[in-house]
């Protein structure tokens, strides 16, 4: 499983501004082969931090998700609102059994 963990610092104006193309994008990437969870979210107590958090099959399908027209929709979204700072990590991750029981 590729798990993709972003953190965007923004503005709530420039959420706003793209929030129609972050719902276009979440619908289309969710339809896609091989992607698990594709979710974006404001932080409650820091409402400029918008998380990205993604969930892939293989880092093949991760790759054919970048080659998408969605994604050039929202990477042209992105780049009318350019974020203040943008950390994206890529993990090779294996599900586990729940602590909890």
């Amino acid at each position: 499983m590729i798990v993709v963990n972003a953190v965007i610092e923004t503005t709530q104006a420039d959420i706003e501004a793209m929030r129609s193309a972050l719902a276009d994008m979440e619908t289309a990437s969710r339809a896609e082969e091989g992607c698990h969870d594709y979710t974006f979210s404001v932080e409650l107590n820091d409402p400029t931090r918008l998380r990205i958090t993604e969930r892939w099959e293989t880092l093949e399908a991760l790759q054919a998700h970048f080659q998408t027209p969605h994604m050039a929709v929202f990477q042209t979204a992105l780049a009318a609102n350019p974020p203040l700072n943008l950390d994206v990590k890529f993990l090779d991750a294996n599900e586990i059994a729940s602590p909890f029981g």
